[in-house]
C-alpha cells in the first residue's frame, strides 16, 4: 500500500513538473525569439536608455516567472528522485521465499529486475510506470539553443530535458563531462535520450563546426 501510495504521487507530481515544463518552453520561446531579449540580455540599448523595441515590464515579468518556475522545478525533480530512490530501494529488497518459491526461479527474477533497472529505456519484467519512474531522472535542460545550430537542425528543442547524452547520465561534474563527450565525439551521431512534455524520446546529434559558437550551438542547465 505504501509503494502505491508512493508511486501515486510521484506520478502526480511527474505531471505537474511536466506543465511547468510546458509553461516554461513557451517563456523560453517568448524570450528568445528573433530580436528578442533572450533569457539574460540587455534591457537597455547602447546609450543606456531603456530599449524600445520590447515591453520591458513583460520582459521582467517573463524572467521572473521563469525564475520561479525553475526553483519550483528542481525542488519537484529532488522530490520525485527522492521518491524513485526509495521505490528502487523497495524493489530491490530481498524478501524471504517460501519453500514452493525457493530455487533458481527467485534467482531468475532478480536477474530480471536488475537487468530492468541498469537498461530501463530497453524495459524487461517490471512494470510501465515502474520503467517510466526509474527513466525520468533528467540531468539538465536545454534552455538556451540558436536557430541553424546542429542541435536545432537535429531535432533538440527548448525545455528538452537531457536523461543521457552519449555515455554521459545522471552524477558528478556533468557540464564537464557533457562538453567532453561532445568534443570527443565531433562528427559523430550521438545517442540522445530527452524528456519532452514528459514523453521521452530517443534521438541522434553530431556535435560538428558550424557558423556559431561550440559544437551544439545550444546550452544546458544542470538541474
Amino acid at each position: 500500500m505504501v509503494a502505491t501510495n508512493l508511486k501515486a504521487e510521484t506520478m502526480k507530481l511527474m505531471d505537474k513538473r511536466s506543465g511547468m515544463e510546458v509553461e516554461m518552453n513557451v517563456i523560453i520561446q517568448r524570450l528568445c525569439q528573433p530580436g528578442g531579449p533572450g533569457l539574460s540580455g540587455n534591457l537597455v540599448d547602447s546609450e543606456g536608455f531603456p530599449r524600445t523595441d520590447i515591453d520591458i515590464s513583460n520582459v521582467r515579468a517573463d524572467r521572473r516567472r521563469l525564475a520561479e518556475l525553475r526553483n519550483d522545478h528542481k525542488d519537484i525533480t529532488e522530490k520525485i528522485n527522492q521518491n524513485i530512490q526509495l521505490l528502487h530501494s523497495a524493489k530491490l529488497t530481498p524478501t524471504i521465499p517460501s519453500v514452493e518459491d525457493s530455487g533458481p526461479k527467485d534467482q531468475d527474477e532478480n536477474v530480471g529486475m536488475s537487468s530492468a533497472f541498469s537498461n530501463p529505456v530497453a524495459g524487461g519484467s517490471s512494470s510501465a510506470m515502474d520503467v517510466d519512474l526509474v527513466v525520468s531522472r533528467p540531468f539538465a535542460v536545454v534552455d538556451e539553443i540558436t536557430e541553424g545550430s546542429p542541435a536545432s537542425e537535429d531535432g533538440l528543442q527548448l525545455g528538452d530535458q537531457i536523461v543521457k547524452f552519449g555515455n554521459v547520465e545522471i552524477g558528478e561534474n556533468l557540464l564537464q563531462r557533457l562538453a567532453s563527450e561532445a568534443q570527443n565525439k565531433q562528427g559523430q551521431a550521438v545517442s540522445l535520450v530527452v524528456m519532452r512534455q514528459g514523453a521521452l524520446i530517443s534521438m541522434t546529434v553530431t556535435p560538428r563546426a558550424w557558423s556559431g559558437r561550440g559544437l551544439l550551438g545550444c546550452h544546458f542547465r544542470v538541474l
